[in-house]
């Protein structure tokens, strides 16, 4: 099997919590190699960009806020089968319904406040890529 990219964030609220190495300890045990990682403070247009394909939608005001409430991680993964495999080092969108010792049942509250993002297709994953890091930082 091909070694794949994909796109991470861990989210506000896990941040904020003090989460984030945990997290990323899990990342790197699944098999993960970090490519680009940078910790940053959305601001309000580049929260929205990212989004956009929500806009319209009745929780795009509520998703931009919290993205932008308190600083991320971003990052750039790489493994065989990245976009699957991520998915399921996640979990459900709904912590509730999350496989125990994914990371949005451990460190996330409900599916606004699921602790992580995660791209849901090759195509996704080379735009949410390119949206937050350069050619240079992905080598």
């Amino acid at each position: 099997m091909p070694i794949e990219r994909t796109f991470a964030i861990i989210k506000p609220d896990a941040v904020a919590a003090g989460n984030a190495g945990k997290i990323l300890a899990m990342i790197e045990a699944a098999g993960f190699r970090i490519v680009a990682m940078r910790k940053e403070h959305l601001t309000r247009p580049v929260a929205e960009g990212f989004y956009a394909v929500h806009k319209g939608k009745g929780f795009f005001a509520e998703l931009v806020d919290f993205m932008t409430e308190a600083p991320v991680v971003l990052l750039a993964l790489e493994r065989e089968d990245a976009i699957a495999k991520w998915r399921e080092v996640m979990g459900a969108t709904n912590p509730e319904n999350a496989e125990e010792g994914t990371i949005r049942k451990l460190f996330g509250t409900n599916i606004g406040r699921n602790a992580s993002h995660g791209s849901d297709g090759p195509e996704t994953a080379a735009f949410e890529l390119s949206w937050f890091f350069s050619g240079c930082e992905l080598q």
